[in-house]
């Protein structure tokens, strides 16, 4: 059995990867047709001339201010380094801006030092060589480049531009010009900022589509992003999306991400997740990393965490889920529903009602598909019947309950104690995972009859 330090982590690959996706030259195209004029690069306007109507430089650009609200956010502003100091200008007092100037209608500035608005973002400073989502490919990306337009009357943020040419030109102007010529151009309103300074991470409305992703597709942008960036989005989901999340990690990112919480965070991810996925989690951490964790959550889910760990990990008391859908017999249909409309997460996982009797003792193993069509008021004692459930003990090992599991083609077994008490669950999914842990690409079956894979 392997614990904590003691050994090497054996790695979880949960999932595949997603592949990296070749991004289509541009998805500008919520606004093509209202783009009245040609894409300004915001890296290409820094340090650009900003002159009065008579064409006299007054200052310098120093960053472009956008309200970061939903949809192409607009241009709030300007911020201009006249001498030493950083102004303030509004965009209503600028009449034209362009790849070479920006020309003002006026040059009344305010010369106060320029102090950040709640909900503003300073391009340059805060998005330009910063990570940041799209929710659309589901992706991290890193923003080379921005481009402004104007959408109608008004000045807006309508793409980031995440090629390597982008960046380049940008490192050697000398060599790659300084004129735009956008590649990769994402559309901003599918984009996601991280870390913007003094300010954490807020889901707005038009980023819904970040609550949606599947817990997959989270746990690649979680792998993904940095240290920073990571803690600020598992601190804007839910506290089950989160776990759903992390139950997909891969273990050496999973380990990471945890090591570098606090621990009262870090117990309280792990127990939002599973069972048996938060106890993996904690198999993987030193003994007092994983004493500390323990100590930091609540009594009751330290006290089931730590009855699972306490069984060897290669065994059916190892891998096992302990968080069962229990009822005694003499309830009825309308409890079991109730009971499994009270589950907040994976019901899709839920095989059954595991059915006991006054003494705890298994019953049955009644499907959900049993349910359907019977009198709210039947107790579960008048749905027991063959076939009946398959179980094995705690310290059955992984061969015994491959073969178990085939040989009566069921999608689970449950885990019962020497008094036939259920202790907990295997999903076939559960058994996929020990294998590949495992490491042998030989199945148990194979094995004994002397195949070869």
């Amino acid at each position: 059995m392997r614990s904590g330090s003691d050994s090497a982590p054996v790695p979880r690959n949960r999932r595949p990867r997603r592949p990296n996706v070749h991004l289509p030259a541009s998805r500008l195209l919520a606004v093509r047709r209202e783009v009245a004029g040609a894409l300004v690069s915001v890296a290409g306007l820094a340090t650009s001339p900003v002159r009065d109507l008579d064409g006299n430089e007054v200052g310098r650009l120093d960053d472009v201010v956008v309200r970061w609200d939903s949809g192409y956010s607009p241009v709030t502003g300007l911020i201009v380094r006249v001498g030493q100091r950083r102004t303030w200008l509004h965009v209503a007092d600028v009449a034209r801006i362009d790849q070479r100037e920006v020309r003002l209608t006026s040059t009344r500035f305010d010369l106060k030092d320029v102090t950040r608005r709640e909900g503003e973002l300073q391009l340059l400073g805060d998005v330009i060589d910063h990570q940041l989502v799209d929710v659309h490919g589901v992706r991290v990306v890193r923003a080379s480049d921005l481009y402004l337009t104007r959408v109608g009357d008004r000045l807006r943020l309508v793409g980031v531009d995440v090629s390597l040419v982008s960046l380049m030109r940008r490192i050697m102007p000398g060599h790659w010009g300084r004129r735009p010529s956008p590649r990769h151009v994402l559309d901003w309103s599918g984009i996601q900022p991280f870390g913007v300074p003094g300010e954490s991470v807020k889901l707005r409305r038009s980023h819904d589509a970040l609550r949606r992703m599947r817990p997959a597709d989270l746990a690649d942008l979680l792998e993904d992003l940095g240290r920073a960036e990571r803690r600020e989005l598992l601190d804007s989901l839910e506290p089950d999306t989160a776990a759903d999340a992390l139950e997909e990690m891969s273990a050496a990112e999973l380990n990471d991400l945890l090591r570098d919480a606090p621990v009262t965070r870090a117990a309280y991810l792990i127990a939002s997740m599973e069972a048996d996925e938060a106890v993996e989690a904690l198999r993987e951490m030193p003994r007092d990393e994983r004493h500390d964790v323990l100590r930091a959550m609540d009594a009751d889910r330290r006290v089931e965490l730590g009855a699972l760990l306490a069984y060897d990990e290669e065994t059916a008391g190892g891998f096992m889920t302990s968080e069962l859908v229990r009822l005694n017999d003499e309830c009825t249909v309308q409890d079991a529903i109730d009971a499994l409309n009270a589950r907040t997460r994976n019901v899709e996982e839920t095989s059954g009602i595991v059915v006991v009797d006054a003494d705890g003792r298994l019953v049955d193993d009644v499907s959900v598909v049993q349910l359907l069509g019977v009198a709210a008021e039947t107790r579960l004692k008048e749905l027991v019947g063959p076939p009946w459930p398959v179980t094995v003990p705690p310290h059955a090992d992984l061969a015994a309950i491959v073969e178990s599991m085939t040989d009566n083609r069921g999608s689970s077994v449950l885990v019962v104690d020497d008094e036939n008490r259920p202790v907990g669950r295997i999903l076939a999914d559960d058994v996929v995972d020990a294998l590949v842990r495992a490491g042998d690409r030989r199945w148990p079956w194979q094995r004994r009859a002397g195949g070869t894979a």
